[in-house]
């Protein structure tokens, strides 16, 4: 019941943080996809079911309040947290730099689905929107979820992530 309650207000808080909190931090324009952060450190440190699950919670919550396809969020961003999950479980000690490769590769895969899904006018308008948007866009959220790793590995003592005392 506990984690259902953090799950939820995790979720909830999540879509504040994205439409009010980001436009301030914003970098050139671009903001971080924090549903898909938050998901992948989700799965990694509670495992492959619940970053689904939390990924797709994110992802349907998320895809509400965007004018983006539905199904687009919701699949990204709970796949972000299976892959995560899955990672976590098959890697011997996961750091931050490895969490950062996944989510660049997760994120660069989700925002070239969305640049196709879209109707635009000419190949060239495609390619700015992958060099422009997703490109800097995967790497923000690459930054983010390494230090947002680093941040709870300096902070706690994960035995999932080979933080904690082995000698003891």
């Amino acid at each position: 019941m506990k984690k259902f309650l953090l799950y939820g207000g995790l979720t909830l808080l999540l879509v504040p943080m994205q439409t009010t909190l980001l436009p301030h931090v914003a970098i050139w324009g671009i903001k971080p996809d924090l549903g898909l952060v938050v998901a992948a450190v989700v799965g990694l440190l509670a495992g492959e079911l619940e970053g689904l699950l939390v990924g797709l919670a994110i992802g349907w919550i998320l895809s509400l309040y965007s004018a983006g396809d539905l199904w687009l969020s919701l699949v990204t961003t709970g796949g972000a947290g299976l892959f995560a999950g899955l990672v976590g479980r098959q890697v011997a000690q996961v750091t931050p730099m490895i969490l950062a490769i996944g989510l660049l590769v997760l994120s660069l895969a989700g925002g070239l689905v969305a640049v196709w899904s879209m109707k635009t006018a000419t190949m060239s308008d495609t390619w700015w929107m992958v060099q422009s948007i997703v490109i800097p866009q995967a790497c923000f959220d690459a930054v983010l979820g390494a230090g947002l790793l680093w941040f709870l590995g300096q902070r706690f003592m994960l035995q999932r992530l080979g933080t904690f005392d082995r000698y003891s």
